[in-house]
């Protein structure tokens, strides 16, 4: 009985890996997508939301059968609650990556889109939060999981320089006003993926301490 438990554990950190490339895929496209003008890549990003819902589901059905089938207690009951907490916020990442790519589509039509390095920024470092935050799932690594959890001060920092910014190029031409706005929006969604990523991980340490 522990082997086939295992072996459902180890389909499950599988399952969670691959939901956590998908999302990864996502938020590069759609930062692609925004600095390029790319609506194709947009797109693409949008139709990658639905893949994400369907592996969420598949996670969930995964979980939900080594809660009923094998019934598990202590640690192993911590990772299995764990894993299903923890594909809500992957699934909402996901989300706001489809949200951040329906924006560009309009962005793309308009001329001369200001797209702000502190923005390019928090793509990347929320991306790399979001792959990090899985991989101190299924490595059960607390030390990373709390990397992920520090990393999220420096995300806040940039949105702060982002929204600094916008306000002062609308002061300086208020024609950019909708833009700003639309960028500003762009940013609170990466700020949000760091929230959630950071969640992620505080799940990965209640999982293996069972504190939360």
């Amino acid at each position: 009985m522990r082997n086939r438990f295992d072996r459902q554990l180890q389909d499950l950190n599988n399952q969670m890996l691959e939901m956590g490339t998908l999302i990864e895929k996502a938020i590069e496209l759609a930062i692609s997508a925004l600095v390029n003008k790319d609506s194709e890549k947009a797109e693409q990003a949008i139709a990658f939301d639905d893949e994400i819902n369907e592996q969420e589901k598949k996670i969930e059905r995964l979980c939900l059968k080594l809660l009923l089938e094998q019934q598990p207690v202590a640690k192993d009951l911590r990772i299995v609650s764990a894993a299903l907490k923890m594909i809500t916020d992957m699934e909402r990442i996901g989300d706001h990556a489809s949200d951040i790519s329906e924006i560009t589509l309009v962005l793309a039509k308009q001329e001369n889109v200001k797209i702000l390095e502190q923005v390019k920024t928090m793509a990347k470092e929320t991306a790399r939060m979001v792959i990090k935050s899985v991989e101190a799932f299924v490595d059960r690594d607390v030390n990373l999981a709390k990397q992920v959890i520090k990393q999220d001060d420096v995300v806040d920092q940039l949105f702060n320089e982002v929204k600094g910014e916008l306000i002062r190029l609308i002061n300086e031409n208020t024609k950019d006003g909708e833009q700003a706005i639309d960028l500003l929006m762009i940013g609170k969604y990466f700020e949000r993926i760091g929230d959630h990523a950071t969640n992620i991980a505080e799940w990965v340490i209640f999982s293996i301490t069972g504190k939360h």
